[in-house]
């Protein structure tokens, strides 16, 4: 590893981190916005009732804002693939590039294409017509989640694919593995409705702030209406699939589940930490360093339905369990070694016309490749493979705390509308005004869950982050750095600006 540019690779994850994160405050607000509109639509078209229409040509101008917005900082996200992190798309770009492509071809084209007649088709189609462009805008802006998603969590369970060992690349060897990789299919089902969960929040809190000021009440109740039950249903989803994350954390990424748990040394009947403080973050820990208020058993109930299962922990997958059954990292880290060492022997003994020991070198390769991209930490301290303890653990438990409160917030919503109180709790439109930027730690804190930890793994076990980076200038990642951190910092402020400005002008305008 004394070839790597650990310069390069930080400046690298920084700038993609930077750009990943502004781009998800956009993208939650225009997934759950779109079929926020489509439900108000489809209710004015059943209806014919013109309150409702009003309602969807007020929310649809805040749809477009944010829609502009996210889609240019999606489009750097993706190039930066190609110039920063170059390695990574030459070893799988074979399979990771499948779902971008076919995201960009069909799923951006399609809204795209709808989002047009959306905002400047009424008038000119019928009714239904306009209300199937806008259904099928939100399904557009969906797929583009799905194919991107189902990449990422690839990414995090890589099948459906082998290696080359003569072009030095991963290759697809079934595409709906791929897709309908178990990792993919949950991520993209919790993701999505945690980004509806946040539009809903973004509805009542605006909602919230228009009764608080005694303005367009009937159409702020009725879309706190529609937001409250759509909310609530999504958040319920959301739990559900992340029950399901735990579980396929548990089996795909057990160093990850002990990160965000702080679980140190692994246990049977393992408690979930509900609050927790992280009091230090090194190498040789006990459990007892993340000290907080614990559920009995929840741990082992959450990962494998069993109360009694045994949870490792950071310490028992970095030197192994013999009683468990669990292999140390110095175990993988030595097998990784053969596998990289054999497929150089096998490269040489090709090229040099020794078909014989090329055989017997790619045979121990394929006997060792599950471990590759742990032979890169040959020589090594082992514990480099511990993803960073206090961020994952705080952003875990942040996110799902926060879910709490808002699958008890749409509830109280709900109720209050029904009652036709909402107008008189004053403190409850403050408490909704409040959750909407609560929304957005939700949102990133989530990000930062999967991604941090799953570190140093850009490919879970087959490519670390350090050898995934182009060979460029540090000096060229610095400067696009700040200058990316200026433009998203400015294209924030004036998305804000011209909400606020929409917003105070309400459904009248």
């Amino acid at each position: 590893m004394e070839h790597i540019n650990w310069e390069l690779v930080d400046w690298s994850r920084a700038q993609f981190a930077l750009t990943a994160l502004y781009h998800w405050i956009f993208v939650p607000l225009t997934l759950g916005l779109s079929f926020i509109l489509a439900i108000m639509e489809t209710i004015y078209v059943k209806t014919g009732d013109e309150k409702w229409l009003k309602m969807v040509k007020f929310w649809l101008k805040l749809f477009g804002i944010n829609f502009a917005i996210g889609v240019a900082t999606g489009i750097i996200l993706e190039f930066e693939f190609g110039t920063n992190w170059s390695n990574y798309s030459w070893f799988v770009g074979d399979i990771f590039g499948a779902p971008l492509a076919i995201e960009g071809i069909m799923a951006f084209f399609m809204e795209s294409t709808f989002v047009a007649i959306m905002f400047f088709g009424w008038n000119k189609v019928s009714k239904k017509t306009h209300l199937l462009a806008t259904w099928l805008t939100a399904v557009g802006t969906n797929l583009s989640a799905l194919w991107i998603l189902a990449a990422n969590g690839w990414m995090q369970n890589p099948i459906g694919m082998h290696f080359n060992p003569d072009t030095m690349r991963n290759e697809m060897n079934n595409f709906w593995d791929v897709l309908f990789n178990p990792v993919s299919v949950n991520k993209f089902i919790h993701t999505i409705n945690s980004a509806y969960t946040f539009a809903a929040l973004f509805v009542i809190a605006v909602s919230a702030w228009l009764l608080l000021k005694q303005k367009d009440k009937l159409f702020s109740k009725y879309s706190m209406l529609v937001a409250s039950v759509f909310g609530f249903m999504a958040i319920m989803i959301t739990i559900l699939t992340g029950d399901g994350s735990a579980k396929q954390v548990a089996k795909y990424q057990p160093m990850k589940l002990a990160a965000m748990e702080g679980l140190y040394s692994g246990q049977r009947g393992a408690p979930l930490i509900a609050i927790g403080v992280a009091t230090q973050n090194g190498k040789e820990k006990n459990k007892e360093d993340i000290a907080g208020l614990e559920i009995p058993y929840m741990l082992s109930i959450m990962a494998f339905n069993d109360p009694d299962a045994f949870v490792p922990g950071i310490k028992d997958l970095v030197h192994g369990n013999e009683t468990e059954n669990i292999p140390s990292y110095e175990e993988r880290i030595a097998s990784g070694k053969i596998a990289i060492d054999a497929l150089a022997a096998y490269k040489k003994n090709k090229k040099e016309g020794n078909k014989e020991d090329a055989d017997k070198h790619l045979i121990t390769f394929k006997e060792h490749f599950k471990d590759f991209g742990y032979g890169y930490y040959y020589g090594k301290d082992p514990y480099l493979l511990v993803p960073p303890v206090a961020i994952s653990f705080y952003s875990f438990h942040t996110m799902v705390i926060l879910g709490a409160w808002f699958l008890l917030l749409f509830i109280l919503i709900y109720y209050s509308i029904m009652k036709n109180k909402i107008e008189t709790k004053k403190w409850l439109l403050r408490l909704a005004v409040i959750s909407f930027p609560l929304g957005f730690i939700a949102q990133e804190t989530g990000w930062i869950t999967a991604e941090v930890g799953r570190q140093p793994w850009v490919i879970q076990d087959l490519m670390p982050t350090m050898i995934a980076t182009s060979h460029i200038e540090t000096s060229g990642v610095m400067i696009t750095f700040f200058l990316f951190f200026i433009v998203f910092t400015a294209l924030l402020i004036a998305e804000t600006n011209i909400m606020i400005k929409a917003i105070k002008k309400g459904f009248n305008n």
